[in-house]
């Protein structure tokens, strides 16, 4: 399953993904030429190149640098910064920075961990980031917080700090949201600070309609755009626009390089933007932002659930944890029903484990088309119910195990997506702890076996992979159907046939050994009694068949047989006398009880049979009372039957023969 997952997973590589392979090894030809054909040819890739991305994406008078990694280009901006607003720093360094320290400013839902990579590149304190909160009451949470960045410029103002970069989102790596582009824009230009926008949206500038909000990016100072994920691009570079009137200062920052080899970079992006054309460009971005409109993200579950009309008490602590791990099964259950959907799970401040479709980062990449679309629409609509019909359920669920204490023990899981786990509890008083440990042990994974082979579509398992509980039986999602009564009352009647068929066999081992020793002790008595009656001479081997031939000698002592059933020894006297070997009737009420319970799992536990068809303890003793006389009945009519027969088969004033003759 995993390699099927991960290979229909792949990127979808097209003509236009070969193309951009196919660079890679041409850049390696191209890269053993003669110095200065090399530095023509580079020259002219990278003036094209740059020059067709500034008009697809409307970012006029801009360069361009080429990065692998696509954080390399803002630490370069930054440094282009610093060299900018601090005169003295190509010849002071670091030291310039201590009068004034640089602050740089980024939105709390920005990539993770995008500013400590920047402070440590640039050997900036972490002081020097100061993370702005989203906005709490008005607009999207996801937007940085405009008023609010005001205010902590202006503090780091009268504190001796120089504000000097901003870095805004056109689409948060989490949610797809963009920050109010213009209005920062013109904080950035009060403050004589660097804008700089990245996100996934920049890449509807190459359509003919654009919304505002995008379009005002294009005022920015700097921009990194990812157009191997948005075109379908394998090993692509990055790319960074930026504008700035000093080349020396974009040579000192290493936006730009003197070495033809390095411009190569830019060479698999050539190939594949005169590949596609300006028209394929379009229409595969366009083909992406259509597929837009199934965008979710599932958060606030828990309104879902309270909806449905389950019941959802208790869950004051602990639900968002839950809701994330149900929310994470979800979006695990759509990457493996529908792969080339390109869902993913998103982990998110404020509202937590959240599925994400963002087609623009992915469509190109795996091929998405609108039935793909569809599919997910039509997998979503059947996990959905499930989901809620399993929270639902959960509070019942535990209300049925604490019910059946102390035989049945409640497991709280709050990471696990299902109905709940139980443990079954045997009576282990007497036991030492290790003992204890084996008896639990053993009988829960009996017990998870027993209804893993039932015919029903509940999955029980052993829980998570790296779990922390151990011993336990996990059950997965349900359908709002499922009666969670007659299901408890399954799997604690199971642990109970299953700690009481240990037991029985306990007790049988017991029963054996005694009947062992009885047994050596009744023969020995009975060669005792039989040397007394018979006298010493007929011990004799030759005297005493010679002694026999004279005078036989009928001995009084009789066999035994031992009853595994009953653990007793009893005489062989009634087996010789009817010629018949008869046993003691032993109730069967423990396995009459483990096959009710397995007949009744067989019918899935619906609800809709509960009153009739539901496993009971009380149905379970009264299938077993009807065993027993159903038994009684088969052991005795027949042969009341026979002796009847016999009676009328014998003619008037004579008797019955010997059954022997």
């Amino acid at each position: 399953i995993c390699s099927f997952s991960v290979s229909s997973r792949m990127q979808n590589v097209g003509e236009q993904g070969h193309m951009a392979l196919l660079g890679h090894s041409l850049a390696a030809y191209i890269s053993v030429l003669d110095r200065e054909r090399l530095r023509k040819l580079t020259t002219r890739i990278l003036s094209d190149t740059t020059l067709w991305l500034c008009r697809l994406f409307r970012y006029e008078n801009g360069s361009a640098y080429f990065h692998e990694d696509d954080r390399d280009g803002l630490v370069k901006v930054c440094r282009l910064v610093i060299n900018a607003r601090y005169e003295e720093y190509a010849s002071e360094g670091y030291a310039v920075l201590s009068s004034k320290q640089p602050v740089i400013y980024q939105s709390a839902s920005g990539r993770p961990g995008l500013g400590q990579h920047l402070c440590s590149q640039l050997g900036l304190p972490l002081s020097s980031l100061c993370t702005v909160p989203c906005n709490t009451i008005f607009g999207s949470q996801h937007q940085m917080d405009v008023a609010l960045l005001d205010t902590l410029i202006k503090e780091d103002i009268e504190a001796g700090k120089l504000p000097l970069l901003l870095i805004v989102n056109a689409g948060t790596p989490g949610a797809g949201h963009t920050d109010k582009l213009a209005r920062l824009k013109d904080v950035c230009d009060q403050y004589s600070m660097w804008l700089h926008v990245e996100g996934v949206n920049l890449a509807t500038l190459a359509l003919a309609q654009v919304t505002s909000a995008i379009m005002a990016a294009t005022r920015s100072d700097s921009m990194t755009l990812t157009p191997g994920q948005w075109l379908g691009l394998p090993a692509v570079t990055a790319v960074t626009l930026y504008r700035h009137e000093d080349p020396a200062l974009s040579l000192a920052a290493g936006l730009t390089c003197s070495q033809p080899v390095a411009r190569l970079r830019a060479l698999p992006l050539w190939l594949s933007l005169q590949y596609l054309g300006h028209n394929g460009i379009v229409q595969k971005i366009r083909h992406a932002t259509a597929l837009y409109i199934v965008v979710f993200f599932l958060s606030l579950f828990l309104l879902m659930v309270a909806s449905s009309g389950g019941s959802v008490e208790g869950y004051c602590a602990g639900d968002k944890e839950v809701l994330d791990a149900f929310n994470r099964w979800l979006g695990e259950q759509l990457v493996q029903l529908v792969p080339s959907s390109g869902v993913d799970v998103v982990e998110l401040e404020d509202e937590g484990t959240c599925v994400r479709f963002s087609p623009l980062l992915t469509a190109a990449v795996l091929g998405t088309q609108q039935e793909n679309i569809e599919e997910l629409a039509e997998k979503l609509a059947q996990l959905l119910p499930v989901m809620c019909s399993t929270m639902c359920l959960r509070q019942d669920f535990r209300e049925e195990t604490h019910r059946h204490s102390p035989s049945l023990a409640y497991i709280q899981d709050l990471s696990w997506p299902g109905l709940g786990a139980v443990r079954y509890e045997p009576q282990t008083e007497g036991m030492d702890e290790s003992r204890r440990k084996q008896e639990l042990e053993k009988i829960n994974t009996e017990l998870l076996k027993k209804l893993q082979d039932l015919d029903t579509d509940i999955v029980f398992s052993t829980g998570p992979e790296f779990g922390t509980e151990e011993h336990c039986v996990f059950i997965g999602m349900v359908t709002e159907d499922v009666d969670v009564s007659e299901l408890v009352d399954t799997v604690a009647a199971l642990g109970r046939d299953i700690e009481e068929s240990g037991r029985l066999l306990e007790n049988m081992t017991e029963v054996v050994r005694k009947g062992i020793l009885e047994a050596e002790q009744q023969l020995q008595l009975a060669n005792e009694e039989k040397l007394m009656e018979e006298g010493m001479l007929r011990q004799l081997p030759l005297v005493g068949s010679v002694l026999n031939w004279f005078s036989p000698f009928q001995s009084s002592i009789k066999g035994r047989t031992f009853n595994l059933a009953a653990g007793s020894l009893d005489s062989t006297e009634a087996t010789y006398s009817t010629k018949a070997q008869t046993e003691p009737w032993v109730p069967l009420t423990l396995y009459t009880s483990c096959l009710s319970v397995v007949s009744k799992g067989q019918r899935l536990f619906r609800r809709s049979g509960a009153g009739s068809e539901s496993f009971s303890e009380t149905s379970s003793i009264g299938q077993a009372e009807d065993a027993e006389e159903s038994q009684e009945s088969s052991l005795h009519t027949p042969v009341e039957e026979e002796e009847v027969t016999s009676e009328e088969r014998q003619p008037e004033g004579q008797e019955a023969e010997p059954s022997g003759r």
